[in-house]
């Protein structure tokens, strides 16, 4: 007996002080779901409802416990939902407490409702409800995002900025195009969200544990109680799928990209350097010691998610990379990093979404820039071969002498004397100024998704039809 003790306390210690009872306590602790997947409590018992149907409708359990079950299951959300309900640890997730709560409200019938299904299915339903849910809400916040871009893109289709390449000043474009640029990105970015709702819009209950059941269940009916197309088709996949979770955390680190790259742009035309635009009090911090400062935090904080949602990513693709068919206790990892991703990408598209609406455009300063760096020295080249017939690689070669001209002489490309430009090439006349400004060279892209003003009209009326 002394010998005994002494091998439990020392086992105890060697176990550490967290989990002082020992090797029971680890298992709880790596086992338990409750701590996260209790966010599926509203998608677990309406799963549970449509299939308590199901089986009542196919005989397979009595109406009057099928009633049992889903006033049971009502209450349990009423409980959940007003902080009355106590989740148990020891319960391991949130399929074992809403049914042990059941059992405790409505007696034996609670046990009826776990009859031709497993587990295995259930989370597979209860996850995949949750997800194509928050697809939704993606929808709907993109939808907002593209309509503060195509408001500014209206707003500005006329004001000038400098285009950029490798972050030098390239040729004159609008805001307003600059806007519509975005809206094509987070376009693209609610496009795959729909195809994801497509993608998913399947039913897994009733693939029980891998097998399918021998009860004579409607799959059909369950899939359209719950708002799924129709169910999955083979139930070896259903339960071993988490298909739907990496595509939507593949699109939420495209997206989060998107967000990233605009959130860079904020950052560095609000500095004073730039000074493009202005952001509202509300999306800006001050210095703890530096009155002076007005720091675009709301931006970089953005900017900073995608890390998170990346990693999101990478985590899920690295757990299902290697698991043999069908469901293994790992994919137990597969919510958390969707949650966190989830409620990022929320975050970041509220946040950007209402910079967007709140920023100053301080459209003296975009012109005044629009100009530098020799922007209009293309519409020079094309001058030359519209009015000149030179080949362009003739005309590109007279405009960087005349572009190295102006830097000798500190001026800008419309300031140099005729006379000298002529003594590059004889063919230039008065009317190559014309085309010098920085105005006319953004009226004069006019190719169908250009920056010409009309041309920016055209695609924001486009997008306005369709979103």
């Amino acid at each position: 007996m002394a010998d005994g003790s002494s091998e439990t306390k020392s086992s105890n210690q060697m176990w550490g002080g967290r989990f002082a009872s020992g090797p029971d306590a680890i298992m709880e602790e790596i086992n338990a779901s409750i701590g996260f997947d209790k966010k599926l409590y509203a998608q677990d018992i309406r799963g549970s409802i449509a299939h308590a149907t199901m089986l009542a409708h196919q005989g397979i359990i009595s109406a009057e416990d099928k009633d049992k079950i889903v006033h049971g299951l009502d209450t349990i959300l009423s409980e959940i939902e007003s902080g009355a309900f106590e989740f148990s640890r020891r319960l391991e997730d949130i399929h074992m407490n809403i049914e042990a709560r059941l059992a405790t409200l409505i007696g034996p019938a609670a046990g009826r409702l776990h009859t031709a299904r497993s587990r295995n299915d259930q989370v597979a339903l209860d996850f995949r409800l949750w997800v194509k849910e928050e697809l939704q809400k993606t929808e709907r916040a993109l939808t907002a995002l593209i309509g503060a871009f195509l408001d500014r893109a209206e707003e500005h289709a006329e004001t000038v900025m400098p285009g950029f390449t490798h972050l030098q000043t390239a040729q004159p474009v609008t805001f307003g195009h600059h806007c519509m640029a975005y809206v094509e990105m987070f376009g693209r970015d609610r496009s795959r969200v729909r195809h994801a709702i497509e993608h998913m819009d399947e039913s897994p209950i009733g693939a029980a544990a891998l097998a399918g059941t021998g009860f004579p269940i409607d799959r059909h009916m369950t899939a359209k109680a719950l708002g799924f197309r129709e169910p999955t088709r083979n139930s070896i996949d259903t339960v071993s799928d988490r298909d739907f979770a990496l595509e939507f955390l593949s699109i939420a680190a495209i997206a989060a990209t998107h967000l990233s790259r605009l959130a860079e742009e904020i950052v560095i035309w609000s500095t004073p350097q730039f000074g493009f635009i202005r952001l509202s009090d509300a999306f800006s911090t001050g210095s703890s010691i530096m009155p002076q400062k007005k720091n675009p935090d709301a931006a970089e904080l953005v900017r900073a998610k995608t890390g998170r949602i990346n990693g999101s990513l990478i985590a899920l693709l690295t757990v299902m990379k290697g698991l043999p068919l069908a469901y293994s206790k790992d994919m137990q990892e597969d919510k958390e990093q969707v949650f966190d991703a989830a409620e990022s990408l929320e975050l970041a598209i509220a946040a950007m979404t209402g910079m967007v609406r709140d920023m100053t455009i301080r459209a003296d300063r975009m012109k005044a820039a629009a100009g530098s760096g020799y922007s209009t020295a293309t519409d020079l080249a094309d001058w030359l071969v519209r009015e000149a017939g030179l080949p362009f690689r003739d005309a590109h070669h007279v405009t960087g002498r005349a572009v190295a001209l102006a830097e000798e002489k500190g001026c800008d490309l419309a300031d140099l004397p005729l006379a000298e430009l002529k003594a590059i090439n004889p063919a230039i006349t008065d009317k190559l100024f014309d085309v010098l400004t920085v105005e006319a060279s953004v009226a004069s892209r006019t190719s169908f998704g250009g920056t010409a003003p009309a041309e920016v009209r055209k695609q924001i009326a486009w997008w306005r039809a369709r979103n």
